[in-house]
């Protein structure tokens, strides 16, 4: 077994590992593909399918900027390998950190909650040999009998942060979530930013092109205020671009 194969494979821990399902379980997944290619024609991300009994992709979208120049039947054809070659070097190690401890925390959970939960991670990959921190959010669609993660999806886009990592879990409809700290190697708990009404009509207007001015004028302000406005939301997403607070406001459902 060469190296790439027993990499590939350390992304897929024995609890994570499907061997058999039932006639039922397959029964579940009538049409559910068109589904998702529906959903990958309507945005910019990008879709994939994991299929963790036959430990490949079961569907990937079209998108240029996160094939990192492979066609999507391509990436299909590779699998996972894709991503030892495709991803900088240096974050390697951290996605096969991500996966144990993702799965290690999700095997702790109630099997009857599992498919509320939804893990979030960022990680480079190399686009025409040049980095782009992309975002993986990852969640069940089908399990096993037992639990297990059959399919999942996984959506992909750009990272509203400057770093690799930033591995949090969320569960639909709680305010708090799960931040792995990579430097301690432990879960804490934390509960998602609340922003005022006027910041979420700043952010608003921002994401519609408004300028500062005539941000100002909609909501019968100074334009420095709403400087003080957008200064406060950088402080409270630890963001640096009103991109960046789109893309977090948007990827936390804070909109």
């Amino acid at each position: 077994m060469n190296f790439m194969n027993e990499n590939i494979n350390g992304l897929f821990f024995v609890n994570s590992i499907v061997n058999e399902i039932s006639s039922e379980k397959n029964h579940q997944l009538n049409a559910y593909l068109q589904v998702t290619e529906a959903f990958s024609r309507i945005n910019y991300m990008s879709v994939y399918i994991i299929d963790y009994q036959n430990k490949n992709f079961e569907y990937v979208s079209d998108n240029p900027l996160f094939l990192c120049g492979h066609t999507a039947a391509e990436v299909m054809k590779m699998g996972y390998s894709f991503y030892f070659k495709c991803v900088k070097e240096d974050d390697l190690d951290l996605l096969l950190k991500i996966n144990q401890v993702g799965f290690d925390f999700y095997n702790k959970i109630p099997v009857v909650e599992r498919k509320q939960y939804t893990i979030s991670y960022d990680f480079h990959m190399l686009n025409k040999k040049r980095p782009i921190l992309i975002n993986h959010k990852l969640t069940p669609i089908f399990l096993t009998e037992s639990g297990q993660i059959w399919k999942a999806i996984c959506v992909v886009s750009l990272s509203a942060h400057t770093n690799a990592g930033n591995m949090t879990i969320f569960k639909e409809g709680e305010s708090q979530f799960w931040r792995y700290d990579f430097n301690g190697d432990y879960w804490k708990n934390e509960h998602k930013i609340k922003l005022s009404d006027r910041e979420l009509d700043v952010l608003i207007y921002y994401a519609q092109g408004y300028t500062i001015n005539e941000i100002a004028d909609k909501i019968f302000v100074s334009p420095d205020t709403v400087k003080f406005y957008r200064r406060k939301l950088f402080e409270k997403m630890q963001v640096s671009s009103i991109s960046q607070a789109l893309s977090y406001v948007t990827n936390h459902k804070l909109l």
